[in-house]
């Protein structure tokens, strides 16, 4: 499939939609990387803090005040892998790595934001945040059907000046309206919320560079992620059981998100828990009570 999905979950969003052979859409950060030579500094976070004026610097150059936030200055495995928050110069002096950075503390709200450009012009803007739980965790993420003008005048200009040439999908992550992330790639946890036609925008906007979705009945959305401890080897639940949540009303889709014949250690995961399903829905009631259904049978095996 050229919509290169390694997780085999997700394939049922982009099965129904025909893509061209010689056309390539990532949605992971290594083939986008390896695809995009041009763009691919904007997996360089330290670079990315420094072309907004952040102040960032990597490890070994100490912050002038505290505090900063640390994380690897490039991590295409995701998960929040190596972050933390850094309050002292003694914690700064005890826990220096080599390959990671030390950036402004930003606060605010943490945004996702997927976005469709044509030779860096955003034509195309969706926001998600979420539900933030213990561990680097999260209960949900709301896909908000409004627009975020905020994010989409701060980013805009950054994504004209500096992906000027590129055309195909950009995911950013803000906290408090600045970068803290870009990725070659849009967020594949939820393109059935984007709503009917989207995945053939997708692939005609990386196989002909033109922007043609309607976007005429967006609604809000929840992809609703149950977590279950750390340790255990889980099995997939019947086919059954799957089926018959996502029958559920409000349901649109349900994702076991993790691959049974490989060592949990294998997976990225937070500390807070293994990630082991992922409910989408209209409905926020409906996909927690899904989730439920869900939850039980884990619980239970």
């Amino acid at each position: 499939m050229p919509i290169h999905e390694p997780d085999p979950w997700r394939l049922q969003f982009f099965a129904n939609d025909p893509c061209p052979q010689d056309v390539r859409i990532p949605t992971k950060d290594p083939d986008a990387w390896a695809w995009y030579p041009a763009q691919r500094w904007i997996y360089d976070k330290l670079t990315v803090a420094l072309s907004q004026g952040l102040p960032a610097a990597p490890h070994g150059v100490v912050p002038p005040s505290f505090p900063v936030f640390s994380k690897p200055i490039v991590n295409l495995r995701s998960m929040g892998a190596g972050s933390r928050t850094i309050e002292t110069a003694a914690d700064y002096f005890a826990t220096q790595t080599a390959g990671h950075f030390w950036c402004q503390l930003l606060t605010g709200r943490h945004v996702s934001s997927d976005v469709a450009l044509v030779d860096g012009d955003p034509v195309w803007w969706r926001h998600s945040t979420g539900a933030a739980t213990e561990g680097g965790t999260f209960d949900h993420w709301h896909v908000h059907a409004a627009p975020d003008h905020d994010i989409e005048s701060h980013c805009g200009p950054w994504l004209r000046e500096h992906l000027r040439g590129y055309t195909g999908m950009v995911n950013l992550e803000t906290i408090g309206g600045g970068i803290i992330e870009a990725h070659l790639r849009f967020a594949d946890q939820w393109p059935d919320l984007n709503g009917p036609g989207w995945v053939a925008a997708l692939i005609r906007l990386y196989a002909e560079g033109v922007w043609s979705f309607p976007d005429a009945d967006r609604r809000d959305g929840y992809s609703v992620v149950l977590f279950m401890p750390h340790g255990p080897r889980y099995r997939h639940p019947p086919a059954a059981l799957v089926e018959e949540v996502r029958g559920l009303p409000g349901v649109t889709s349900v994702q076991i998100s993790f691959h049974e014949d490989r060592e949990p250690a294998h997976h990225s995961n937070p500390p807070g828990g293994f990630r082991v399903a992922i409910v989408n829905c209209t409905d926020l009631t409906a996909g927690q009570g899904a989730r439920e259904r869900v939850r039980q049978w884990f619980a239970a095996a």
